[in-house]
Order: C-alpha cells, then structure tokens, then sequence
C-alpha cells in the first residue's frame, strides 16, 4: 500500500498544471457552443437563401453566409455538436472494451491473454484509415459504419496500454501481500489496479477523441464519410474552398474551430501526463 502511495503522491501534489486548465477551458467553452448553439440559435444549417450567397460576417449573419446562403453560424454550432457527439460516443466504444479486455488478459494470463494479443495485432496489421474504409464501403456516408471503424482502430491502444500497467501492479509485492491477507480480486481492482490505470486511461481518452475528430473530418473531406448537407466541419471546408478568394475567413471557419476541438483536447492530455 505504502509503495503505490509513494509512486502516486508525485502526481497527486502537481496539481492540474496550466496546458490542463487551458485545454479545459477552451472544451468547456468550445462544448457550451456545441451543446447550447444549435437550441439558441434559431436557423436551420440547411435552410438556404441565395440572395444571401458568401454574404460577410456581420448584419443579418453573424459568421456570414456560405455559397448557398446558409448561416455559418448555425452550421459551425451543428458541426461542433456532431463532432463532439461523435468523438466521445467513439472514445467511449474503445475505451469500454479495451479496458476490460487489458484487465482479462493482464488478470488471467495463458491463453486468454495470448488469444486477446492475436486479436489486436490482426487489427493492427490492418492501417486504422482503411479498416474504416472498409466498412464504410458497405454503406457510404452514414453515421454507423465510421463510428464502427473508427472504435475498431482505436480500442487496441487501450488494451494495450491497461494489459502492461496492470500485469506491472499485479506483479509487486504488495499486491501478493493483500492477496495473502484475504483481500479479493474486487478489492484489488479498486485500491490497486484502478487508480494507477485511471490517469493513463483520461490521457488515452482525449487523444481518441481527437484522433476521431480529425478522422471523420478528412473522410467526409474526401467525400467517403458523412456527405452535404449534413453540417460536417471537414466537409464545409471542401465545400467553401472553391470561394476562397472570394470569402477566405468563411473557409478557415470551420478549418479553425477543427483546430481549437484538437489542440483543446491535446492540452488536456498533455497535462494528464504531465
């Protein structure tokens, strides 16, 4: 018990650290946007007005207007909840089963642990991009097979990450000792195990998070993930990049809050490590 304190109190006396704060600040503020925009503003993104074509920001459209007269604004808020909603359901598919298969195979060992191990290097010997390809051959532009692929890519990272840090702490002596002393696995797992693993697992969460972000942005930007008009931040991108020099700021719109989602939560894992 002694042991794992020493080794955690480090961590516990930081604190958050500023490249933490920072991060959760702008997801805090970036997820009010998300969360709140689409009920506040009162516009449907795919309501169309071509009077109002690449109309600046300003007047009677507060981000401005894209090609088809569709407000920016409402767009850019949708976007941010699809983005969000589909990042977290995604981190949330590969944390769960990743995390309880790494207890298994690190609790059980033999061939369990060996079985799990095939499993997750055949997924890995597959590259990430074309396994979701893949599935979302058999139906383009829907929601369920790019949730789908992208899970499957990324539940290996934390298999793995919680197989290796929970065979490290079942391994010290005092757990052999608690074991001894007639503690159970439950009680094990909850005093021991879990809040060594606890950091580690945020830390793979934000960067699942941003990994899905930045994936279902530059498949729907090639035209084989979410398609028009679903108000999808990579495509408005596609979309508005034929008027750049007409309306630059509409087009790096969505580039840029892609960008704040990202770097929001790369500080926030940054500072988990930290």
């Amino acid at each position: 018990m002694s042991l794992l304190n020493d080794v955690s109190s480090p961590r516990s006396k930081t604190g958050p650290g500023a490249a933490r704060l920072t991060g959760a600040g702008l997801l805090i503020l970036l997820g009010a946007f998300a969360l709140i925009g689409p009920a506040v503003i009162p516009v449907d993104p795919s309501a169309q007005d071509f009077g109002a074509s690449l109309a600046p920001i300003g007047g009677d459209y507060v981000l401005g207007a894209d090609h088809y007269g569709r407000s920016l604004l409402a767009r850019l808020a949708h976007g941010a909840r699809l983005s969000f909603g589909m990042a977290f359901l995604t981190m949330l598919a590969a944390a769960i089963p990743g995390v309880l298969l790494g207890l298994l195979a690190a609790w059980k060992g033999g061939w369990t642990e060996r079985g799990l191990e095939l499993v997750a290097t055949v997924v890995l010997a597959l590259p990430g991009l074309m396994l979701v390809l893949l599935l979302l051959a058999f139906s383009p532009g829907n929601y369920g097979p790019l949730f789908l692929g992208l899970a499957l890519t990324l539940w290996v990272e934390f298999y793995r990450v919680t197989k290796a840090t929970t065979k490290t702490v079942l391994g010290q002596p005092h757990i052999e000792a608690a074991r001894m002393l007639g503690f159970g696995s439950r009680y094990i797992l909850t005093h021991y195990v879990w809040p060594v693993i606890t950091p580690m697992i945020a830390t793979l969460s934000a960067f699942a998070m941003a990994t899905a972000i930045i994936a279902v942005s530059t498949l729907s930007a090639i035209s084989v993930g979410l398609q028009p008009p679903t108000p999808e931040l990579g495509s408005m991108i596609v979309e508005l990049l034929p008027y750049y020099s007409e309306a630059p700021v509409h087009v790096l719109l969505p580039a840029g809050l892609i960008f704040l989602l990202v770097l929001g939560l790369q500080l926030l894992a940054q500072g988990e490590r930290a």
